[in-house]
């Protein structure tokens, strides 16, 4: 990614490259700290029959045995791969507990939640992967490593329809928790140490896109859907939820569908497609709209309206969006112009603060309440980088905390920032 300052090892590899057989959709770093096993993703594929894929891809010259070859070898090697019916929506690793286990546990939705562990092939080594079989074809390739499947965890009470869930996130404060999304209103809290239903709720009017849980918190959690609004929910008290924010009348958003129709979700509303908590300032999160260019910044301390927004960056509809799992100021963002853009909102974050510790000692005037009611505008990334399609995932990598993880077509990068 191109900005005015040099990165302080000018000869380190800026991108590294990873070629997948089918378009990608889904993508996650994994979260272990050590360097390994850090540099390693899980993607899931976005194939529109019933043969899509689950693989993680690991940087080469970080295998042992590999990098020592005399060809020069790919950025990246696919270590396991599994088979999935439905494409997937969404993959996370599990968050990173500090023990000393030796497998991984991924979580993928698609139809249902389920719970993967990555363990070592036992047959990888030992089977020649010959092009010449008996039976004409070639045999499969044997991966390093296995994806065998722990869980399927499915929560259907009236009817034999399983809903299709749209997106989940896994709790790194109690990583036993898993709560995912879905096309019938509902979101879901799992137990994925007893693989029960620990409680659903209908979150929302229509159709709920995603849900992220507050970092640094085991019981509080944020949804959005179609119907344009952020609820923040308590598992503590499920009486009630909280709006925080809910999106303008449609009528005032540009850009609408250039057939000039309203998006689907309810009438007057645009839909809020994506959401998450910053990973370093808990009471932060970012959204963005269905066919918008722009990114807002909420404040769960000061409901109703942004206290930022994103704009003028993307010259496309934004898809993506990731937190800095470091630095509570910097969150990227992907979009269908092809850019992945990073943002600093260290200014505005800084005059909200200011603006809220004036009004503490003296009642604000009429012209002051109004301005703080009106999101600061930012205008400027800090970094970006031009792919060759419009990107459709982004994953900032905790345990590699200077890398981001981008997809677009077949194409995964890892972009040094």
């Amino acid at each position: 990614m191109h900005n005015s300052r040099q990165t302080s090892n000018s000869s380190s590899k800026e991108i590294y490259q990873y070629d997948a057989p089918w378009s990608v959709f889904a993508l996650d770093w994994s979260k272990c700290p050590h360097e390994r096993k850090a540099f390693r993703m899980a993607i899931g594929s976005f194939i529109e029959d019933s043969n899509n894929k689950l693989q993680v891809i690991q940087r080469t010259d970080l295998i042992d045995g590999v990098y020592g070859s005399s060809h020069q070898p790919r950025d990246f090697t696919a270590v396991a791969e599994a088979d999935s019916h439905y494409p997937l929506t969404k993959v996370l690793w599990e968050p990173w507990r500090g023990d000393a286990r030796n497998s991984d546990l991924l979580a993928t939705t698609g139809d249902i939640l389920r719970i993967w562990e990555l363990v070592d092939n036992p047959r990888y080594g030992n089977t020649s992967n010959s092009i010449n079989s008996s039976s004409g074809r070639s045999s499969p390739p044997y991966y390093m490593q296995q994806l065998v499947k722990k869980a399927e965890l499915v929560n259907m009470k009236q009817t034999d329809f399983c809903a299709p869930l749209t997106s989940f996130d896994w709790n790194e404060t109690d990583p036993s928790l898993i709560v995912t999304a879905s096309i019938d209103t509902t979101c879901t809290v799992w137990n994925v140490e007893t693989n029960q239903a620990k409680t659903q709720l209908i979150a929302h009017d229509s159709d709920v896109y995603d849900v992220g849980f507050m970092h640094g918190s085991a019981d509080i959690f944020a949804s959005v859907g179609a119907d344009g609004s952020v609820r923040l929910f308590d598992l503590r008290s499920l009486e009630h939820s909280t709006i925080l924010y809910e999106a303008p009348p449609a009528a005032s958003n540009v850009p609408r569908r250039s057939n000039g129709e309203y998006t689907a979700g309810n009438p007057g509303t645009f839909p809020l497609l994506r959401l998450q908590f910053n990973r370093c300032n808990p009471n932060l999160l970012a959204t963005f709209h269905m066919d918008s260019s722009a990114v807002q910044i909420l404040d769960i301390r000061y409901p109703s309206a942004p206290v930022a927004e994103l704009v003028k960056g993307h010259q496309g509809s934004v898809n993506c969006i990731s937190w800095s799992t470091t630095q509570s100021d910097l969150l990227s963002t992907g979009g269908e112009d092809s850019q992945v853009l990073v943002w600093s909102i260290q200014r505005q974050m800084a005059d909200v603060e200011g603006s809220h510790r004036h009004s503490y000692y003296q009642q604000p005037s009429q012209q002051q309440r109004h301005s703080q009611q009106l999101p600061r505008s930012v205008k400027d990334p800090v970094l970006a980088y031009t792919a060759e399609s419009e990107i459709n995932s982004l994953s900032w990598s905790k345990g590699a905390p200077e890398w981001i993880g981008t997809a677009f077509g077949k194409t995964v990068q890892a972009l040094h920032v």
